[in-house]
C-alpha cells in the first residue's frame, strides 16, 4: 500500500509523509522527534524505516524536530542550497552531511521521483516538491505568497495536491495581528489566501487532480470550514463540480495525522 498523509500542518508545525514500495519519504520535520515517532507509528512506519528527509524552508515550524531525528537515526536529509545555507549554524552536522540540490532540481530517492520548484516565501530558498510514484504524482506546495507560472505548470500535473490555504482575508484584516504581521502575511513572499488557493485548485482538478488536502490553515485567520467552502465554492462556480467519489477535497489537521490518500 502506497500513501500520502499529512503528519502536521499548521503555524506550531509542519510535517508529511509519503510511502511508497520499501520508499519512505518524511517531508520536514517541525514537530518534536517524540511526536513524529508517535504519528508515524498510526502508519507502521519507525523513524528508522524512512529513507530520506526532505525539507522546504528553514523555518521553524518546518525543522523543529530535525536535528534530534537525525542525531538518533542518522536519516539522509534533503534541502536545497539555501536552506541548507540557512541551517548550517543551528545544525551543522545536518550541513556537513546534506544532499544538496538547487530549486528546479530532479532526482530519485528510493523509488520515487522527486521534483524541486522555488516558492515564494520569506525564506532563503523555499522550495516544493512535485513526486512521482509509480503512476501516481503527488504535489506539495505550502508557505507561498502567490502561486507563480512555474509553480502552476508543474502541480497542475498532480492526481494528489497537498496546497496551502493559510487565511481567510477578511479574519487576517479584520483581526487582531498587528498590522507588520498582517503585511507580511499579504505580501508576494508571506502565505497563500483562501480566494488564491481555491483559484488554483479550480485549475489543478480542471487538469485531473482527483484529491486536494487544504494545508497550513492558520489556527488565528482561518478555519477549516471557510477554506472548503472558498475551495468548493470555486470549483461549483468555475466547473459545476461538487464533492463527489471522483474528487475528495479535505482541510489537513494542524495537530495531527490527516486523511491518508491511498493510491
Amino acid at each position: 500500500m502506497s500513501l500520502f498523509c499529512t503528519i502536521a500542518s499548521g503555524s506550531k508545525g509542519n510535517a508529511a509523509i509519503l510511502s511508497h514500495c520499501s520508499t519512505n519519504i518524511l517531508i520536514d520535520a517541525g514537530i518534536s522527534c517524540r511526536r513524529l515517532t508517535a504519528e508515524l507509528k498510526r502508519f507502521n512506519i519507525k523513524p528508522s524505516d524512512l529513507t530520506a528527509v526532505i525539507i522546504t524552508h528553514e523555518h521553524s515550524d518546518h525543522i523543529k524536530g530535525l536535528e534530534t531525528l537525525y542525531k538518533r537515526h542518522r536519516i539522509p536529509v534533503y534541502m536545497s542550497v539555501g536552506t541548507a545555507s540557512g541551517i548550517e549554524k543551528s545544525i551543522p552536522l545536518i550541513h556537513s552531511e546534506t544532499g544538496v540540490f538547487y530549486a528546479g532540481d530532479g532526482f530519485e530517492i528510493g523509488e520515487v521521483g522527486v521534483e524541486t520548484f522555488s516558492t515564494p516565501h520569506d525564506a532563503k530558498d523555499s522550495v516544493g516538491f512535485l513526486f512521482t510514484a509509480g503512476r501516481t504524482t503527488l504535489g506539495y506546495a505550502t508557505d507561498l505568497g502567490y502561486v507563480t507560472p512555474q509553480i502552476q505548470r508543474r502541480l497542475v500535473e498532480a492526481e494528489c495536491l497537498f496546497i496551502e490555504s493559510n487565511h481567510d482575508l477578511f479574519s487576517l484584516l479584520e483581526g487582531p495581528y498587528p498590522d507588520f504581521l498582517k503585511r507580511r502575511i499579504l505580501s508576494r513572499r508571506g502565505h497563500l489566501s483562501n480566494d488564491a488557493c481555491a483559484d488554483f485548485v479550480t485549475e489543478a482538478v480542471r487538469c485531473g487532480a482527483r484529491r486536494v488536502s487544504l494545508c497550513h490553515l492558520s489556527e488565528q485567520n482561518n478555519t477549516p470550514e471557510l477554506a472548503l467552502e472558498a475551495t468548493m465554492s470555486a470549483l461549483k462556480t468555475a466547473l459545476d463540480i461538487a464533492p463527489s467519489d471522483g474528487l475528495t477535497v479535505d482541510a489537513a489537521p494542524p495537530n495531527s495525522a490527516g486523511v491518508p490518500y491511498i493510491f
